[in-house]
């Protein structure tokens, strides 16, 4: 192909989600994380002779109430396969996990279709030691069974992203979605939130997907997006070099940037899934489905829905705010609290002024800004009794010590002077100051008018309305 055609890139995603039970997929074991090595094991997770598997009731409850968040089709049977491969972290060479008949199939998050949702237990966690940090023959591998066994929720999507940026911030919204429903920690860098990224590419205009290649285990939404460029980028050289890509499962090294074949990818075959003996099949009741269905919450994207529709708030603040399950819940805490503040002003200064000040990562509830002090402060500027610059004072002063923003304005001078009587002797002032400025602004250049109202802002301590001394200006030249 030529080297000026244009390529497409096709994405799919496969998420594994720890569920948050308090016991192991198939065996009464504890879940861990950071614990000394082996010891939360047992005969089963370390598949051992004669020791058999009990599938997590609780896993499953997890799984029926992901499938209904993501408007999947829910089994009325649903069976576990082995999954036949070797591997050092997998004791029993095989996984116990879903082929043909899983839990959830079908569905949909935003614009990506879900293909299926399925579960399956974990693989235990190899750890590389040795002095320098990477593998050499004198170091060793050792293998940690803690988290062999832990209950996984396999979410594969249909292959409808088209970039790097699109699929970490669908991966973002899942997230969001899984911990409203409380399924999962979703920590990534603890490894609760894993995914693989299905990847090709295609002459833009055909329908016939490229061959595909898989990135494992990225941990971190910078790191997908980092690997998934990266890999488009090599497929792209691949082709346009006249060469073919070879379908493989890869890793990415987001400290040199590199992309290594790890194995061939495999296909289903390859896996020689067979029903798993030592378990009956799950059938999903009536009384499974209705409890499920109770523990719902209200989603982020039916909570976007509602704040844009009952509160008239943007689509972008709306998103916000329902995928920033702690902002959206302040805003509603304030909202509830002020009936007279009014929605947008407030889902701004929220979003904005007040994140600004305690940080991105703190939730404004653990802040000393009480919701009801913000939405008065809000409602404050609205009236006109303080200016946007004052009231920017007000809340530093809320985020340092908390207290009333009324009391604030009060005790620091800092409410709003307004109306002719106030700011007519000033701008009167500011024009006479200005003469080649008032000159300008009569002949309709109105670009100038900063000076002036700089002028009335110096004079009134950042306590005039900008608004207003316009309209005033306006007025005294009679424009």
């Amino acid at each position: 192909m030529s080297e000026t055609t244009q390529y497409e890139t096709v994405i799919g995603l496969e998420i594994h989600v720890q569920l948050k039970t308090v016991t192991k997929m198939f065996c009464g074991c504890g879940l861990s994380f950071g614990e000394p090595p082996n010891t939360r094991t047992c005969p089963v997770c370390l598949g051992l002779p004669g020791a058999l598997p009990v599938a997590n009731a609780e896993a499953v409850h997890y799984g029926l109430m992901i499938g209904m968040a993501l408007g999947s089709k829910l089994a009325d049977r649903s069976i576990f396969h082995r999954k036949n491969y070797y591997y050092p972290d997998l004791p029993k060479g095989y996984q116990i996990s879903q082929f043909d008949e899983p839990l959830c199939l079908g569905g949909q998050l935003g614009d990506v279709r879900i293909h299926r949702v399925h579960l399956e237990e974990d693989a235990a966690k190899l750890v590389h030691v040795g002095a320098s940090g990477r593998l050499h023959a004198s170091d060793a591998s050792i293998v940690d069974f803690n988290r062999g066994g832990t209950p996984l929720a396999e979410i594969v999507t249909e292959p409808d992203l088209r970039d790097a940026t699109a699929a970490a911030e669908w991966l973002r919204m899942l997230r969001t979605t899984l911990r409203a429903l409380g399924v999962s920690d979703v920590n990534m860098e603890e490894g609760s939130l894993r995914c693989d990224a299905n990847i090709s590419i295609r002459p833009v205009g055909q329908a016939e997907f490229g061959t595909k290649t898989e990135l494992k285990n990225m941990n971190s939404f910078r790191f997908i997006e980092r690997g998934i460029r990266a890999e488009v980028a090599r497929q792209t050289a691949i082709v346009q070099g006249g060469g073919r890509v070879e379908q493989e499962t890869l890793h990415f090294d987001p400290r040199t940037e590199q992309i290594t074949s790890l194995r061939s990818k495999e296909e289903a075959h390859d896996y020689r899934y067979f029903p798993e003996p030592d378990l009956t099949p799950v059938g999903i009741t009536t009384e499974m489905l209705d409890r499920a269905r109770a523990a719902l919450p209200e989603l982020p994207l039916a909570r976007a829905e509602r704040l844009e529709r009952e509160h008239g708030l943007s689509e972008e603040s709306a998103h916000l705010l329902a995928f920033r399950s702690e902002l959206g819940d302040y805003f509603e805490a304030a909202y509830a609290g002020n009936g007279g503040v009014e929605p947008q002003p407030l889902a701004n200064w929220i979003a904005n002024e007040l994140v600004a000040r305690i940080g991105a990562d703190v939730d404004p509830k653990d802040s000393k800004v009480a919701p009801g002090a913000l939405a008065k402060l809000v409602s404050m500027v609205g009236a006109k009794e303080v200016t946007g610059a004052g009231a920017r004072q007000v809340l530093d002063k809320l985020v340092a010590d908390g207290g009333d923003p009324a009391a604030i304005v009060e005790a620091e001078g800092l409410g709003a002077v307004g109306g002719a009587d106030s700011l007519g002797p000033i701008v009167e002032a500011a024009l006479a100051a200005n003469p080649d400025v008032a000159e300008k602004l009569r002949g309709g250049d109105m670009k100038p008018v900063g000076v002036i109202v700089g002028y009335v802002m110096k004079e009134t301590k950042g306590r005039a309305d900008g608004k207003e001394v316009t309209r005033l200006v306006r007025e005294q030249l009679g424009l």
